[in-house]
């Protein structure tokens, strides 16, 4: 809470008390609190990052009764108010934390890669101060939030991805909904060191980034999609140019030459909506060697079609399934959003696409690992259906099945010969 704000009134012989209200806060705490609410909104409303000079500015538009010291204190103030994350911040900083959720003051829960667990010794002193904290991340991201639009979905400026949902819409108190990012991408071989995919897995998932095969990287929430879609495309060569486009930016690929584009919700008039379909679209024009989607979710499916079947080779994007078999059927419910029909979102699958890498989380442990690489094919009645062509198993091995011979031709065609046969 800030500190040395004055007020009318203050001083020694005539100091306001306790005054009531929602929260048990003092008089002095209420105006301090309007003020972060003020600045709070007028940094969301323009967009602006709170920085010290953002910060002042908004400010100053809020006209608060301040002399010029204290001005500077109460910018101070504001700014350890309005940037960072409080009681989470120690829960953040370790290396090995993925996910950070906030059910209510006292209930905070972590992933450090092997399934959630409760955090002891962080709490929040009340649910209010849980609230505070949800629109200070939603103004650090330049997003609004309050009981107009009572929810948030937006990347911090560090990268980490920030989802809040407000009361009522949240029974009892605001949920936080933190997933970080990674400051440096894992590698193949990071992932390979790690137990998620096994050495013959890694050189062939190489190999197939080689031969620019079109494929989607599928699975459930959480196991690890955005991870190895970013291993793969720092495998892409140097002389290739990566367009990434997604709803939030997730995508950090280690390559030299990547252009980023990020969705954008409308404005509080509802205006100015940038969807991923737009993205998309816009990234054709901007001479993409590999197009990449973040997540294939919505109408978007059928511009990444058509692009990959007008000769953008080695496009690629995440998708979520509960298997590799049902990615055709997903991307057939999505592309009824677009317009399209059923054998036409299955033609242009069959021919864009080549391949589907999927991944699971192992129940109970949580770990996170690449399960089978299936082909795409297309049935006796048009339809494209998905066959393995390699299966790891949870203890490192690998099986070939149907598919490989097929996954061997498709390399085979572009050049690319695996050195050992199938496994």
């Amino acid at each position: 809470m800030l500190r040395g704000l004055p007020g009318p009134g203050s001083g020694p012989a005539a100091r306001p008390g306790p005054e009531p209200n929602p929260y048990g806060r003092t008089a002095r705490e209420e105006r301090a609190a309007a003020l972060v609410d003020a600045v709070r909104l007028r940094l969301a409303e323009s967009g602006a990052v709170p920085t010290a000079g953002s910060v002042a500015t908004a400010l100053r538009a809020a006209r608060p009764p301040l002399g010029g010291d204290d001005v500077l204190d109460t910018v101070r103030s504001l700014c350890a108010e309005l940037v960072g994350a409080g009681p989470l911040e120690r829960l953040l900083a370790a290396p090995d934390v993925t996910d950070v959720l906030v059910n209510g003051p006292d209930e905070i829960w972590f992933d450090r890669g092997g399934g959630l667990r409760r955090a002891t010794g962080v709490r929040f002193a009340d649910a209010e101060a849980v609230r505070r904290l949800a629109h200070r991340l939603a103004t650090a991201a330049g997003r609004r939030l309050d009981d107009a639009r009572p929810w948030v979905d937006a990347r911090l400026p560090d990268g980490t991805r920030l989802h809040a949902v407000l009361p009522p819409i949240a029974a009892g108190c605001t949920h936080i909904s933190l997933r970080v990012c990674r400051s440096r991408p894992f590698t193949v071989d990071e992932l390979v060191a790690g137990g998620a995919l096994p050495p013959r897995g890694g050189e062939l998932l190489a190999a197939v980034v080689r031969a620019r095969l079109s494929l989607l990287v599928s699975g459930g929430t959480g196991t690890g999609k955005t991870t190895l879609l970013a291993a793969l495309l720092g495998l892409v060569g140097p002389e290739e140019r990566i367009v990434v486009a997604e709803d939030s930016a997730e995508l950090l690929p280690d390559h030299p030459h990547v252009v980023r584009l990020q969705a954008r919700p409308p404005n509080q008039e509802g205006l100015g909506e940038l969807t991923l379909r737009d993205l998309v679209r816009q990234a054709l024009r901007m001479r993409p060697d590999r197009l990449v989607i973040g997540e294939v979710r919505g109408a978007e499916v059928a511009d990444l079609l058509a692009a990959l079947n007008t000769g953008h080779e080695g496009g690629t994007g995440t998708v979520h399934a509960n298997t590799a078999a049902d990615v055709p059927v997903r991307l057939e419910a999505l592309g009824s959003l677009a317009g399209m029909d059923r054998p036409a979102l299955h033609s242009q699958l069959r021919a864009a696409l080549d391949l589907v890498v999927h991944l699971v989380r192992e129940p109970g442990t949580g770990r996170r690992r690449v399960a089978e690489i299936h082909t795409l094919g297309g049935d006796r009645h048009g339809l494209a259906v998905t066959t393995p062509a390699v299966t790891f198993t949870a203890d490192g091995g690998t099986v070939a099945g149907p598919g490989w011979s097929r996954l061997g031709r498709l390399l085979a065609a572009r050049g690319v010969v695996l050195a050992d046969g199938p496994p």
